[in-house]
């Protein structure tokens, strides 16, 4: 008898999937004002994209019709948490909640990217 409910499972890269409905906006914004590379796309036009940039990655996924959902759909640990919040007022996207101290040991803020998908953003205290 093989009882596989006593290995241990161990996982790997989990990634955040973000419905866009605009690919060349999506790119504009996350390759180009946040500076991820884009490592993989298919389809022609592309449907699918995936970014990576330091220790994180982004799956883009066209979707001419999304409309941007009422919470949160990433979160992103960061460094220099103040200067990101400083970009995104710059590219003038919606800052959802405002940056500040949490309780529970982040310094973090909400925004929306171009495609109205709400980011949360954290930085260790």
């Amino acid at each position: 008898m093989n009882d596989t409910a006593q290995q241990p499972i161990r996982f790997g890269r989990i990634a955040a999937m973000l419905p866009v409905a605009d690919m060349k906006r999506a790119t504009d914004f996350y390759v180009g004002v946040l500076g991820f590379e884009n490592v993989f796309e298919n389809g022609n036009p592309v449907g699918f994209m995936i970014l990576e940039k330091d220790g994180a990655e982004l799956h883009l996924t066209l979707q001419p019709d999304h409309k941007a959902p009422a919470f949160n759909v990433a979160h992103m640990m960061v460094e220099n948490v103040d200067v990101l919040h400083e970009l995104i007022q710059r590219q003038g996207l919606r800052i959802i909640k405002r940056l500040q101290d949490k309780d529970y040991g982040l310094r973090a803020f909400v925004f929306a990217d171009p495609d109205g998908n709400r980011i949360d953003v954290g930085q260790p205290i």
